[in-house]
């Protein structure tokens, strides 16, 4: 007989909590990382205090190309259940706005509760221990390692996505999945900074640093979040969030003055202000923005008074439907996460497991599931992982 009942790939956030949960269900779980270290993704999280989940996080916060698969996981395991847990944990914590939760000290806060709960649940870790090939028996697995071959009823793939590719991101998730016939769908960086043509962009590279409020719309996505102007184009949340609606070739819709109506503004300071347009204008945005906005424009330096409504109303519009289509990302070297991966038409939402391959699961961001910015994707490794924890202990009763 095997020693374990289900080996766990993968020690990130998804593959820890599943391993605990299914330990303290009764499994007898072994759980392989090929890194050092566990949960490095989590470590670098929310500038080093882990954004663990968002209040709010729901279906509607997730794109995938089976957008109703994750509503049973995210019901069944909520925002409520892991701050639950968190608190069990003595873990001082803290709301920054719109339901992002951190840490008020560090993520390692996070990767020791989830340390402590596979301890509780006698989860055995071989670390750093790499994985070779993963073969079908007639009663399970078997699962080639750097320490031997293991054998097991159930597999649980947590290997997570391609982003960051310094702390060991690989796609061995997606060619897993793929050797035992699932689907995998396209894969592209998430939450990632947007880049220009060098030519195009050279204009605005003085205001690398500058960062202001901002409505931005690409395909389904529409967000007001912060925008931050780089070296190579534009980031902050606005940008990553968008990141995950956007497709090459299609551009962007920037509102630079969200929830003012400017053209109306500049209008009615003409019978009141003294000042040139430009200066003007720089009452309502970024002082640097405004300049190189009109730079080698008549209009900077022409009396708002003495300005036509016309021209007015066409430096408002283009300022409020600012169009301009990226040549690119950033890359998984930037991109907090990966948007597709194994399709959900070929898992089951209950457990996780693979419809054709028996006691073969997939959770975390190796599964077409991607949630904004702000804590959704950690609390899909949650959702998720418990899941997949739940059906492995059923499984035993």
């Amino acid at each position: 007989m095997s020693p374990y009942d289900a080996v766990v790939i993968g020690a990130g956030a998804a593959g820890l909590f599943c391993a605990g949960i299914a330990g303290q269900l009764g499994a007898r779980v072994l759980l392989i990382d090929h890194s050092p270290k566990v949960g490095e993704k989590i470590r670098i999280s929310g500038g080093g205090r882990c954004n663990f989940t968002n209040r709010d996080a729901g279906p509607a916060n997730f794109l995938s190309d089976n957008p109703h698969f994750c509503r049973s996981a995210l019901a069944r395991y909520t925002p409520q259940d892991f701050i639950a847990l968190v608190q069990r944990h003595r873990i001082a914590w803290h709301e920054k706005h719109k339901g992002q939760l951190f840490c008020d000290e560090s993520s390692e806060d996070i990767i020791a509760m989830l340390l402590r709960e596979c301890d509780q649940g006698g989860v055995t870790r071989w670390q750093p221990c790499t994985v070779g090939d993963v073969r079908r028996t007639a009663d399970g697995f078997e699962v080639d390692t750097a320490r031997g071959t293991v054998r097991a009823p159930r597999v649980v793939v947590a290997t997570g996505g391609l982003p960051v590719p310094k702390i060991g991101a690989t796609d061995f998730g997606l060619q897993l999945a793929r050797r035992f016939g699932l689907r995998t769908t396209d894969v592209r960086p998430a939450l990632v900074p947007l880049t220009f043509d060098a030519r195009d962009w050279a204009p605005f590279v003085p205001l690398a640093g500058l960062a202001l409020p901002v409505g931005i719309a690409s395909g389904d996505g529409a967000f007001v979040e912060d925008l931050l102007f780089t070296h190579r184009g534009l980031s902050g949340p606005a940008v990553l969030q968008i990141s995950s609606y956007w497709h090459g070739g299609t551009p962007l819709h920037i509102d630079l003055a969200p929830g003012t109506d400017l053209a109306a503004v500049l209008k009615a300071a003409k019978g009141t202000s003294r000042r040139r347009t430009g200066n003007e204008l720089a009452q309502h945005l970024p002082t640097r923005l405004a300049d190189a906005w009109l730079a080698g424009d008549a209009l900077a330096e022409r009396p708002i008074a003495d300005t036509r409504d016309r021209d007015l109303q066409q430096l408002a519009a283009r300022l409020q439907a600012w169009s301009l289509t990226p040549n690119g990302t950033e890359g998984y070297r930037k991109a907090e996460v990966m948007a597709g991966g194994v399709d959900t038409r070929g898992l089951s939402s209950q457990t996780m497991e693979a419809r054709t391959v028996p006691g073969l699961h997939f959770i975390g961001e190796v599964v077409d599931v991607t949630g904004w910015l702000g804590g959704y994707n950690f609390q899909w490794a949650w959702a998720s992982a418990a899941a997949c924890a739940r059906a492995i202990g059923g499984a035993l009763a």
